[in-house]
């Protein structure tokens, strides 16, 4: 579907609220469209799986999270690769949803200050949409990752979306359900409420480690 004209924010979140999201074709393309998935990708709150090698990375702790201290800055880490779906009308769409309190970031950060890998998604109730994630370093956007699911699961969040099953995803527990499934599990989370700038930022990477279910 490409009828995107005056798209504003307001639309854009009531698009999450049924089910679809906006895509470009690609950097350089203006025309938004929007994408309804007839199988859709999840990650079970409940679910997260982290490798052993990854679990020593989050334990070594040479980095650190924050929590949308650079909006702006993990979009533009989303969209620095050779073929991206994010093109300026999509950037300004989320910086805006961003200063309405409707889409977040979390930074990882290493520990001189600079932006290393992170993640962004819209939050409409107790659901969360991931939209993208990018690493600068090894294993940073898995980091990202994990860190988010254990704020999303303390945060009261019911529903992880990640619009499309990847065999990077399915490594880390996301499933693929239908739309119709998809569609169910989405009107119960948005009927509940969640905050995501409500928890802290843990201090122990245990935090992280505890809710998931370890690889060999």
């Amino acid at each position: 579907m490409k009828d995107t004209e005056g798209l504003t924010p307001e639309l854009l979140l009531h698009a999450y609220s049924v089910g679809i999201f906006p895509m470009a074709e690609s950097r350089d393309d203006p025309e938004v469209f929007w994408v309804d998935p007839r199988r859709r990708g999840i990650i079970p709150l409940d679910g997260f799986r982290i490798s052993r090698s990854l679990a020593r990375a989050i334990r070594r702790m040479d980095y650190a999270i924050t929590v949308n201290r650079d909006f702006a800055g993990v979009v533009d880490g989303c969209a620095e690769r050779p073929e991206t779906w994010i093109n300026s009308e999509i950037a300004r769409l989320y910086q805006d949803l961003h200063d309405m309190g409707h889409a977040h970031s979390l930074e990882v950060n290493d520990l001189q200050g600079n932006l290393i890998g992170g993640v962004y998604g819209v939050a409409f109730g107790a659901a969360f949409f991931g939209e993208s994630m990018f690493s600068r370093r090894r294993d940073a956007s898995k980091i990202a990752l994990a860190w988010l699911v254990q704020r999303l699961n303390a945060a009261g969040f019911t529903l992880f979306d990640t619009q499309f099953l990847t065999p990077h995803l399915a490594t880390l527990g996301a499933i693929e359900i239908s739309r119709g499934a998809y569609h169910a599990r989405l009107r119960e989370a948005i009927a509940r409420a969640a905050d995501f700038t409500a928890p802290p930022v843990p201090r122990d990477p245990q935090a992280v480690l505890q809710r998931s279910t370890q690889m060999s």
